[in-house]
């Protein structure tokens, strides 16, 4: 009998969750960077497991949304979240019970009681025994989570246990995709994805969320390769200097990286074309959220 459900992984920004969800699936479909807040759209990774298939919805950081686009982020989480069979809460096991942890678990007791929730404290390679037995107490006080796993995200410690929990505890039925697919995120956004983390991997102190990706032309040629047309939007003329950097050597590193990431994860040839265009109220413009796979409206505050 196969089985296939939905997993929400949920915490706060830097939690480890996309690193999580890359490991779980065997593949890349998530960006991960050192810099906070960088997955804005519910992307869906999917696992399989012996005859059980798990689709995994990783939703951006939960923080305190100041801007129309946290807000839209913050919903799409919460959105995640609601939808699962089962939801993860992911915390740090070296920054233990935050504020934003106290946050979230207030939101989970709104949820429906028949949610089961697990607890994943990751990061353990980062703190001694005693003090991942004392966090396992104190949270499992705060919420009546059904399991808690420590691993590492990072390393793969425990997440096998997890992944075959979560693989026996999803309900009876066909799987939703074939089996060798591992995201449902059209290819489009996936590549602007990849281009995305490279700039946030280079200009990550320069230019923080003032830019996005979007992949406007996509051709398959006939040799078999794929011609790749990008934008990226900036806010402001001095954002397309440091984003073109001197005689165009920052672009041209930028464009190297994700064309090597995108012809592994293709694999095939791919010519990526990236154009910089500056509009300065891209945060407020409908038509950039959706691209990025957000709902314009959950930004109203």
């Amino acid at each position: 009998m196969t089985k296939c459900g939905f997993v929400a992984l949920i915490g706060e920004p830097n939690a480890g969750k996309s690193t999580l969800l890359n490991r779980m699936v065997g593949a890349k479909v998530s960006i991960v960077t050192h810099k906070v807040q960088t997955t804005r759209a519910r992307i869906r990774g999917v696992a399989m497991e012996d005859e059980t298939q798990i689709v995994f919805v990783d939703t951006p950081g939960l923080f305190k949304p100041r801007r129309r686009l946290d807000r839209a982020m913050v919903a799409a989480a919460w959105g995640g979240a609601s939808d699962a069979d089962i939801v993860v809460l992911m915390i740090e096991a070296h920054r233990g019970i935050t504020n934003g942890v106290q946050a979230i678990i207030e939101e989970l007791a709104k949820l429906k009681q028949t949610r089961r929730v697990l607890l994943a404290i990751n990061k353990i390679d980062r703190v001694e025994s005693e003090t991942l037995l004392s966090l396992t107490e104190q949270m499992n006080g705060l919420y009546p989570f059904l399991e808690t796993f420590m691993i590492s995200a990072e390393k793969g410690h425990g997440v096998g246990d997890l992944k075959g929990w979560l693989a026996k505890h999803l309900p009876d039925g066909p799987w939703l995709y074939p089996e060798d697919q591992i995201a449902d995120l059209p290819l489009r956004m996936i590549a602007a994805e990849i281009t995305r983390e490279k700039l946030t991997l280079r200009l990550h102190q320069e230019l923080p969320y003032q830019l996005t990706v979007e992949t406007e032309n996509w051709e398959e040629r006939k040799d078999g390769s794929a011609r790749i047309d990008q934008v990226i939007y900036v806010m402001r003329d001095g954002h397309k200097g440091i984003l073109l950097g001197n005689k165009g050597d920052t672009i041209k590193k930028i464009s190297m990286a994700s064309r090597a990431e995108l012809e592994t994860l293709l694999e095939r040839k791919v010519h990526l074309f990236l154009q910089v265009k500056v509009r300065e109220g891209w945060l407020e413009e409908a038509q950039r959220y959706s691209a990025i796979g957000l709902d314009f409206k959950d930004g109203n505050a």
